[in-house]
Formats: structure tokens, sequence, C-alpha cells
């Protein structure tokens, strides 16, 4: 592990981002592993146009102003008794949840911003060919998920809102990390992990039908993506010495734990609760307070939450262990993920999409192949 790399499967050996003689090297362009080739070729099978309306239409309207995006009882600030009543007016309570729903949206798109990037450094560096070419193939998919979420919020909303303090430290961390492991731990299994919780989350309880179909289309390409990491971990986690598994263990708790710090911190929502009127600080006080009452046995159950999608993620790839263990134990119920199968939340409908895109995609397949001629 001298380059730091943590290497034990050839088709994840790199190089320095600047050294592209070696990519030149005649006796690499002979040697290719098949391991992403099915990943590589089902590319076909769920290409989607963020920019062509049969695929999805961002001019469908929906009424921000008169209909909340997400019901009441999955804003969990509104079980707080300040904040619920501060927010009798039914419009400011629509005004609020929406807001919220503004800034999940914005950090969707930075995370899928981050990820296009991540992705092209990859592009630099895995000297395999089937490993490079699939994430130039990621990094395709990627772009086409900023271009699509740039587009939801625009037509919702106009603009996006700044990225969190958290998470943008975290995205410049992973991207600008030299070791591969880091990489492909911290984007590929943590935050596209995060992603598909939130995106299963979306379609399942969002109101907006452009919504439902966004996430629905983004997801029939995350699966894949988080593939590319199932595949890493399979090959290298059990070839781990005790040294480089803590090293990759305590790497994968640092991202856990700040994806948890962006998404739960209070005091990163004090912009929203000025904006409605309320006192920041009393909100965060009551907030203390209520986590102080709540049942310390009390772990994350729904299928959909993004944390337990994410941890399940962890958990099944190996990366976490009985030296690890006690930090996730405090969200969810290892146990209890650990009998569920290898299924996730969002596999099916990434699979309905899919099945979805390859009735336009072939459909059209005629007429593709003679404007390609």
């Amino acid at each position: 592990m001298a380059d730091g790399n943590i290497t034990k499967d050839i088709m994840y050996g790199a190089v320095a981002p600047d050294d592209f003689e070696s990519m030149l090297e005649l006796d690499r362009y002979g040697a290719r592993s098949t391991a992403f080739d099915k990943i590589i070729s089902a590319t076909h099978d769920h290409f989607w146009d963020p920019l062509d309306a049969k695929y999805i239409d961002f001019d469908e309207p929906f009424d921000l102003e008169a209909e909340a995006l997400m019901p009441e009882d999955q804003v969990p600030f509104l079980r707080l008794a300040y904040v619920d009543e501060s927010l009798k007016d039914p419009k400011l309570r629509v005004a609020f949840i929406n807001h919220l729903q503004l800034r999940n949206f914005s950090s969707i798109l930075h995370g899928e911003q981050g990820a296009l990037n991540l992705s092209a450094s990859l592009c630099h560096v895995l000297k395999d060919q089937g490993a490079q070419e699939y994430a130039a193939n990621q990094t395709r998919e990627e772009a086409r998920h900023v271009t699509a979420f740039a587009k939801y919020v625009k037509a919702r909303w106009g603009r996006p809102v700044e990225c969190g303090a958290a998470l943008k430290a975290l995205l410049v961390e992973i991207i600008e990390a030299p070791e591969v492991y880091k990489k492909i731990v911290g984007m590929q299994m943590l935050v596209e992990g995060l992603a598909m919780g939130a995106f299963a989350h979306g379609f399942r309880h969002n109101r907006d039908p452009l919504a439902k179909k966004l996430f629905q289309l983004v997801m029939t390409d995350e699966a894949f993506h988080h593939k590319f990491g199932k595949i890493w971990a399979d090959r290298t986690i059990p070839h781990l010495t005790e040294a480089e598994r803590n090293l990759v263990e305590d790497w994968t708790a640092h991202c856990a734990q700040k994806l948890l710090f962006d998404r739960g911190a209070p005091n990163q929502m004090a912009e929203i609760f000025g904006a409605f009127g309320m006192d920041p600080e009393r909100v965060t006080a009551e907030i203390v307070e209520r986590r102080k009452t709540r049942d310390p046995a009390r772990r994350y159950r729904s299928d959909t939450n993004v944390f337990r999608v994410l941890i399940k993620t962890l958990l099944k790839a190996g990366l976490i262990t009985e030296r690890t263990r006690s930090f996730y134990a405090m969200y969810v119920d290892l146990d209890e993920l650990a009998g569920e199968g290898d299924r996730m939340v969002g596999d099916d409908i990434a699979e309905d999409g899919i099945r979805y895109l390859q009735e336009i995609n072939f459909r059209d397949r005629a007429r593709v192949a003679v404007a390609a001629e």
C-alpha cells in the first residue's frame, strides 16, 4: 500500500492524475478486465435524455403556493411545538415545507455535481481499460443528473440554494483525495448510498409527479453506480491487512458522520427558521430537549430512511465490523439489517424505470440506427 491506494485487484490499479504516459504503455491496451462489461453494456437499456420531453417533461406544472410537496408526517420539524405553533397559517406551512424541499433538491444537485467530478477524476487515474470505460460512462450519467436536477430546481424555484457546509467540505475532501479507495468508498458507496435512500423516499412520498419521475430515472443509473462500489468491496475487503482495514473503516465512519451531520445538524437550518419568523436558537433548544427524552433504543426503521439505506450499503459491503459497530448501532438495528438480504429499497423502483426506458429506447431503435448511418 505504498501509494496509499490499497489496491488488492489489478483492475483497480491507479496512477497519479498527471501520469498520462502510463496510459500509453503498449501492454495496457491488451489487458482489460471484464468485471464491468455487463454494467457498461446495460447503459443502452437505461439511457435517458433530460432535454427530451419523451423521457421527462420539465414543463409539467405544480402549484407550490397551494400544495406542499411532502406530506406533513414526513416533515419532522413540524413535530416541534414551537415550529407547529409558528406555522398555523396553512399557506405559510406549505411555503415552509416547500422551502425545505428546495434545500433538499439543492443538496442533491450539489451531490450530483460532486459525483460528476469524482467519476471524471477516476478516468485520469484508473489504469485498467474496463474500469476506465466504466468511470467514463458514469461521468456521462452524472452529467445528465446535474442537468436534470438543475432543470427541476429552475422549473420549481428558479435557483438552488448554497451547498451545506458539511456536505461541501466532504465532497471537496473526497474529490481531492489522492487515494482511490477514499474516492470509491466516499462517493460510490456512501454518497451514492445516501442518494438511493433519498431518491426512494422522494419517489414514495413526493406529491409532484415530475419529481417522482425524475427520482426514478436517476435511480436507473444509480443502481449501477452502486454495483461498481460493490465489486470493489467484494474484491478488496476480504484481502485487507488489519492496518489497511482500520484505515478503510475509519474513513468510512468519518464520511458517514459528515453526512449525518449535514442532514441532521439544527444549526445548518438557522436561515430557514429565521426566514419564517422563528428564533433559530429556540428551535435548536427544543430539538435538543426532544432528543433527550427520546427512547435511546429507538432506531431508524423506515426502509426509505436515507441513513438506514446508507448503513445497509456499508454493512452488506463488509465495511462495518465489531470495531466500528457501536457507531452505526446508534442509528439502526444492525442485526435486523443483516437479515434483510441484499435487495435494496430502490432496486424495484429502478427496475420498473429501466422497463419504462426500454420501451422508449427499443421502440425508437430502428429510427436511431438509420439516423446514425
